[in-house]
């Protein structure tokens, strides 16, 4: 399955419920990855531009988009990103199409 790297913000309305009430944000991103055919590999807290990073594993682009859609749609995140991640061998795969691939193209000389 696709890596994807999901970064967000809380909204200042979700901040205040987690102070006021601490909860397991955890559980509740697992157990929406797993109800869409994912598996979250983990969830971190930051400090910085974005609260949240997690690392999720999802069958396909549309699968995450789902996801992501609905942690939209929730009014929890002010803002977030999906990155779609390789692995290493991928990006060798890339790169060796890449070789194949460069006799038939010619880059605009400036």
């Amino acid at each position: 399955m696709p890596y994807y790297l999901f970064t967000g913000r809380y909204s200042t309305d979700a901040l205040k419920a987690m102070v006021a009430k601490p909860q397991d944000r955890e559980a509740a991103a697992r157990k929406l990855i797993e109800g869409i055919g994912g598996k979250l590999h983990h969830l971190f807290f930051a400090f910085g531009d974005e609260d949240i990073y997690a690392l999720i594993e999802a069958p396909d682009d549309r699968t995450m988009a789902a996801g992501a859609l609905v942690v939209g749609a929730s009014g929890t995140m002010s803002g977030g990103r999906t990155i779609k991640l390789m692995t290493s061998g991928e990006a060798m795969e890339a790169m060796k199409a890449a070789g194949k691939a460069t006799p038939s193209y010619k880059g605009a000389i400036g």
